[in-house]
C-alpha cells in the first residue's frame, strides 16, 4: 500500500527529471544558437520585425505620406500621418473583403480611402506595393508614373457629404441641401454654426471668375470649329495668368454653350445638370473633398465613394518634427 513517503519520493523524482530536462532543452538551444550564422540570424530577427509591422500596418495603424497640397493647411505635402484602421474595420488582406465593424465615417473625419480613378497593375502588383510601402513606414513606393511620380492608388480628403445630402456649387462656393430639407445651406455658414476649426481654402480670387468663365465659353466656340468672338477672346486671354483656375466653372460655361448651339444633344445636357442640379450623395457612401478646394481632385471629379472603400482615420502627424499633434 502506498505510503505518503512514497508520493513524496515519486513528487521529486518527477520534478528532477523535468528540471533536468528544461535545462538540457536551453543548453541544447544555447548551443545551437551559438552554432547559427550570423546572416541567418539577422534574416530570423528580420522578418519576425517585418511580421509585426505588417500586422500592425494592415490591421492597427498605418503610416502614409501626404503627396499633394488638396489638404493645405490642415495637411501638408510631405506630412507623414498615422492612420487609424481599426475604427472602420480592417481589411483581411491588401485590396481584400473588410472586416465588419460598428463604426462609420462621419461628417467632416479626415478619411483614406482606395482611389476611384486609379488604374491597377494587377492584383499581384498592388500587394507588393502596398506590403512595401508598410513595411518602410510610407518611404518607398514602387508605385510609379512615367514621370517617376507616385501614382494615388490611395486619396486623403474630408468627409464633407454624407448620404442623402444634395451638394451644389457656385463660383466654388459649396452649399448643402441636407435630407429632409427644401433650401440650401451655404457650407460657411455650416462650418460656423458646427464649430468646425478646419479651413476650407481657395487659391482662386472671386475676381478671376469672368476670365475663367470667358475662357471657357471661348473653349466651346473651338469645340464646334467656329471662331469665339472678338469680344469673348479679349475677355479670356487673361486665363494663362490663373495659376490654378475653378475648371468646373469652366466646364460649366464651355457646357452651357455646347448645349444651347446643339439643344438636340442630350449628351451635353447630362453633363450640364450635375453642375445645375448638384451631387446626390447615395445611401452607403460619401461625398470627400479637399480642404484646399481649388487644388484638389475629389468626388466632384469621381463621384461619391462607397463607405467600404473608407480605409481608415487619419489620425495623427508624426513627422515632420515641427508639425507633430492630431490631425483634425
Amino acid at each position: 500500500m502506498a505510503t505518503s513517503s512514497d508520493f513524496i519520493d515519486g513528487l521529486q523524482t518527477a520534478t528532477e527529471r523535468f528540471l533536468t530536462k528544461r535545462r538540457m532543452t536551453k543548453r541544447i538551444k544555447r548551443e545551437k544558437q551559438k552554432a547559427k550564422n550570423p546572416i541567418v540570424d539577422w534574416i530570423e530577427a528580420f522578418v519576425w520585425a517585418a511580421g509585426v509591422v505588417l500586422l500592425v500596418n494592415q490591421y492597427l495603424f498605418q503610416a502614409y505620406q501626404i503627396p499633394s497640397g488638396s489638404m493645405i493647411d490642415t495637411l501638408l505635402i510631405g506630412d507623414r500621418i498615422f492612420v487609424n484602421k481599426l475604427v472602420y474595420g480592417p481589411e483581411l488582406l491588401p485590396g481584400i473583403a473588410k472586416l465588419p465593424s460598428p463604426f462609420q465615417p462621419k461628417r467632416n473625419q479626415i478619411v483614406i480611402f482606395e482611389n476611384p480613378s486609379y488604374l491597377s497593375k494587377g492584383p499581384a502588383f498592388d500587394v507588393a506595393q502596398r506590403v512595401i510601402y508598410m513595411l518602410t513606414l510610407s518611404i518607398v513606393d514602387i508605385d510609379k508614373d512615367e514621370n517617376g511620380e507616385p501614382r494615388p492608388h490611395f486619396l486623403i480628403k474630408r468627409a464633407v457629404g454624407m448620404e442623402g445630402d444634395v451638394l451644389t456649387m457656385e463660383r466654388g462656393e459649396m452649399s448643402f441641401r441636407f435630407p429632409g430639407e427644401t433650401s440650401d445651406t451655404k457650407e460657411r455658414d455650416y462650418l460656423a454654426a458646427a464649430g468646425a476649426v478646419h479651413p476650407v481654402n481657395r487659391l482662386m480670387a472671386e475676381s478671376d471668375y469672368p476670365v475663367v468663365e470667358a475662357a471657357g465659353r471661348a473653349a466651346a466656340y473651338d469645340d464646334l470649329a467656329l471662331a469665339a468672338p472678338a469680344e469673348l477672346s479679349a475677355a479670356s486671354a487673361g486665363i494663362s495668368s490663373v495659376r490654378y483656375p475653378d475648371y468646373l466653372s469652366y466646364d460649366r460655361s464651355r457646357l452651357e454653350v455646347l448645349r444651347a448651339a446643339s439643344p438636340q444633344d442630350g449628351r451635353y445636357a447630362a453633363l450640364l445638370a450635375r453642375y445645375r442640379l448638384g451631387w446626390y450623395v447615395p445611401e452607403g457612401r460619401i461625398f470627400p473633398m479637399g480642404d484646399n478646394r481649388d487644388n484638389s481632385r475629389d468626388a466632384r471629379y469621381f463621384g461619391a465613394v462607397k463607405k467600404s472603400k473608407v480605409l481608415g482615420e487619419a489620425m495623427v502627424k508624426y513627422w515632420p518634427f515641427a508639425r507633430i499633434g492630431p490631425v483634425r
